[in-house]
């Protein structure tokens, strides 16, 4: 460290906290099991008709040895149980690395429900469009649809986040001059069809169907016999309708052809706020298992989130001068490469600026342990407080938003690290600004022109998933732990309220709560809260883009701080309008 704060010492052993492995444990477990879209027998009829799996496309599209960070594999999670569910709704999202380049791929997987679309698969496509267009991604198409999945179309077809507005997308994409590539390798039918036909390239695969409606709709609709090839087949397109690009026989050559194609693109432009990164030997302060050893979020356990950091940010060095010698000492490691940012004011979030592979970020984290406040005093001088674990004070929120506004001013990606009940409430609280500070940290987080990373660590409630930049403040990327929760409150508050509210409802109905009834009640709202807070329910619902393993927090901040380097635009002016002084 260059202040003056204590250095950090090595994390404790993996002895605190062994529910945290075994929730992990337990979420791979589930992952496993939506990776496996519909089923064997599902898999086996793709197999059966010579095409590859979505899943097996993305992997043969990637470069050799290189990772596929998917997103939203959570999405419509125990949803949709009435029509058979949709694991990771019946699409694969997610960044991969083709011919040296960054791209989001989206891949329809047709082992589910023949690849149509559930309302939750609409707005996956869309939130892996928002984040290619945030990093000017090139976005590959692997299309193989039956189209909207009729039984739910009045959730799909309308609205600004369902059906239409990924075509929308695609136009608004390629007048932006991001690269948009698609190969159809199965069926691609009615209203979807404008997809791949909205991109800068069409590659076909034979066999495959591209038509706004099917032979028997059409026999149906105007009384035309027609087979599927004269209708919409890659024969058909490539020599008399002319809307493909490429015809190819297999999805194998199609992939080739994805990844001739993208060697050929030239230089999209770089805009790179750090320019070149020396990632070369750089590795973190801590073991990253040291997390399970130092997170706690047992009732009234506390943790110093600077250990946490400890095992995301490269490890520093120290250089000392040799006395009486022109020569440097050799280089040692001897703390974080994390500069914190006024760490004796504000203390209940932390901040500062620090270096994950290389790349330099601002972090922004919640402190979760108990912290001392300096009061300012008359005659009798300064005075102290106490703030509470995860608690977000007036001085915290007022050291953020400058410390967020100078991140734009740097050019440098933001961090932030959730684990917060909120902001502070009562008189003393009021008094001291905390509307108008939180306020300020808000727009100042709202307005900026960097890339925004989120990891949720542990609690996530209320306004202060706002200010640490929730789903609705446009992160390029949020991640989140096993162990994290997200709701307007945590459960014990929620819950007598609730409770209060059902009871008073059940009384104007004439009904008697005597005890056992309110127990009765409190246990059902309980359930029902914990179950809605729930990391799982969120990611469900595509209010982040992935659950992580603890322990690789660091690498997958480094594929996505990679991502967003490729070519982030930092050319737009940062500006916060009136801010509440």
């Amino acid at each position: 460290m260059t202040n003056n704060h204590p250095t950090l010492v090595p994390a404790s052993s993996d002895t605190t906290q062994p529910a945290l492995r075994a929730l992990t444990a337990e979420f791979l477990k589930t992952e496993e099991k939506i990776r496996h879209g519909g089923g064997k027998s599902a898999i086996d009829r793709q197999h059966e008709k010579g095409r590859l799996t979505a899943r097996e496309r993305v992997e043969r599209l990637i470069d050799k040895g290189s990772v596929f960070q998917e997103y939203g594999l959570w999405a419509a999670h125990n949803m949709y149980m009435d029509q058979g569910g949709a694991p990771a709704a019946g699409v694969v999202t997610g960044i991969g690395i083709v011919q040296a380049r960054r791209c989001m791929i989206i891949a329809n997987d047709a082992t589910v429900k023949a690849g149509a679309f559930f309302p939750m698969t609409c707005k996956k496509i869309i939130r892996a469009q928002t984040i290619a267009m945030m990093a000017r991604l090139p976005l590959v198409y692997l299309v193989d649809s039956a189209g909207v999945f009729l039984p739910m179309q009045e959730d799909v077809f309308p609205d600004t986040d369902d059906f239409g507005r990924i075509f929308r997308n695609n136009a608004v994409i390629s007048a932006e001059g991001i690269p948009q590539i698609a190969a159809i390798m199965g069926y691609c039918v009615a209203g979807g069809g404008y997809l791949p036909v909205l991109c800068d390239t069409l590659i076909m695969t034979e066999g495959s169907g591209l038509y706004l409606a099917g032979p028997a709709l059409v026999k149906a609709a105007i009384g035309q016999a027609v087979t599927d090839e004269e209708l919409g087949g890659a024969e058909m397109h490539a020599s008399i309708s002319g809307t493909i690009d490429f015809k190819e026989k297999d999805d194998d050559a199609a992939i080739a052809r994805v990844r001739s194609l993208m060697a050929k693109y030239g230089n999209l432009g770089r805009h790179d706020g750090d320019g070149p990164r020396e990632a070369s030997g750089v590795h973190a302060y801590h073991d990253g298992a040291d997390v399970y050893g130092i997170f706690n979020d047992a009732p009234g356990s506390q943790y110093d989130v600077r250990e946490i950091i400890g095992c995301i940010v490269d490890a520093g060095v120290t250089v000392s001068a040799e006395r009486g010698s022109e020569s440097r000492a050799t280089q040692e490691a001897l703390a974080p490469d994390f500069d914190e940012y006024k760490p004796d004011y504000g203390q209940s979030i932390v901040c500062g600026y620090a270096r994950i592979g290389g790349h330099a970020v601002g972090i922004v984290a919640n402190q979760k342990k108990l912290s001392i406040r300096q009061m300012p005093g008359g005659k009798a001088g300064p005075s102290k407080a106490t703030n509470m674990p995860g608690v977000i004070y007036d001085d915290s929120a007022d050291k953020s938003a400058r410390f967020i506004m100078d991140c734009n001013q740097r050019k440098i990606p933001i961090v932030f690290l959730h684990d917060t009940t909120g902001f502070m409430v009562g008189r003393d609280s009021e008094q001291g600004g905390i509307i108008r500070a939180g306020a300020k940290m808000v727009n100042a987080m709202s307005n900026c022109i960097v890339p925004k990373l989120v990891v949720i660590l542990g609690g996530s409630y209320g306004a202060g998933n706002y200010a640490m930049c929730g789903r609705a403040f446009d992160p390029f990327l949020s991640f989140a732990w096993p162990s994290a929760k997200c709701a307007v409150m945590g459960a014990n508050s929620a819950t007598g309220t609730l409770a209060m509210i059902e009871e008073k409802s059940r009384e104007r109905k004439g009904e008697k709560i005597d005890p056992e009834t309110h127990k009765q009640i409190l246990d059902a709202v309980r359930a029902s809260y914990n179950e809605q807070q729930d990391i799982r329910h969120g990611a469900a619902r595509g209010w982040l883009d992935r659950i992580i393993e603890p322990h690789k927090t660091r690498e997958e901040l480094i594929a996505a701080l990679d991502a967003a380097a490729q070519s982030w635009d930092y050319s737009k002016p940062f500006r916060t309008g009136v801010l509440q002084t």
